[in-house]
């Protein structure tokens, strides 16, 4: 007993060693690495920084060729065929205080999300959230106004969060500050997207739920199963809107 004992330790120490057994909750390998927040936060700032350039101003960059090129306006989207805005409006800031806000709350969540939900999973769940409050911008808002900016993919983030914190049955109390201190800026600044937001949270959450409540057998499958259901959902939702727009336009 003793000696079979020791034998499965020694396995069991092999196997850990070998990176086979280090898992994470979303079926991720464990690592340090958050070279996809880094990533993404760079891609924002560069794009930022062009349009600084091409208007000579971090305070009204808004008229900037490829701040114009890259929002998102559902006439322009859908009626006008250029449906690349649905993920470039997620690049694009109106204001040093925008981008500024935006990079640091991408920074605080998206490392230690990164860290568990592994690099492909995260860009998943990333670009995914930015699909979704497009969407609900797409679906609900006036077909001229426009918008953009990365924190419909960040309340993304925070409703994978919150997804989190009800699986594992941690102390909600960060999660909830974090939501209050987002809510009140949604609702007390004018201009900012409350369709975006609440379309980027919702969108998180069901992403969170399809990697996070996946089967343990085939879970990778099932996974990549469930987020695929959640972007034909979207694809379906924008491509009726699309046709009614274009029916409006006609």
């Amino acid at each position: 007993m003793h000696s079979g004992t020791q034998q499965q330790r020694q396995q069991h120490r092999q196997y850990q060693n070998s990176g086979l057994g280090q898992r994470t909750i979303a079926g991720a390998r464990l690592s340090k690495s958050f070279v996809v927040t880094s990533t993404l936060l760079t891609i924002n700032v560069v794009f930022f920084l062009i349009t600084v350039l091409q208007t000579k101003s971090i305070w009204d960059n808004g008229n900037a060729p490829l701040e114009q090129l890259g929002w998102l306006q559902p006439y322009a989207t859908l009626g006008g065929g250029e449906w690349w805005r649905i993920f470039t409006s997620g690049f694009v800031h109106f204001g040093i205080i925008h981008i500024a806000a935006n990079m640091f709350s991408l920074w605080m969540i998206g490392r230690a999300l990164e860290q568990v939900f592994g690099k492909t999973r995260f860009l998943a769940l990333y670009f995914v959230s930015v699909f979704g409050a497009s969407t609900a911008v797409l679906l609900f808002d006036n077909p001229g106004q426009i918008s953009g900016g990365a924190s419909g993919a960040i309340f993304g983030l925070l409703g994978c969060y919150a997804v989190i914190v009800v699986k594992l049955k941690l102390n909600p109390t960060g999660l909830l500050v974090t939501l209050a201190i987002n809510a009140y800026i949604t609702f007390s600044i004018p201009g900012i997207s409350i369709l975006a937001h609440v379309g980027g949270l919702i969108t998180g959450a069901l992403v969170a739920v399809a990697i996070l409540y996946a089967p343990e057998r085939d879970k990778a499958r099932w996974q990549a199963i469930g987020v695929a259901i959640i972007v034909v959902a979207l694809l379906g939702l924008v491509v009726y809107r699309g046709a009614v727009l274009s029916s409006l336009a006609g």
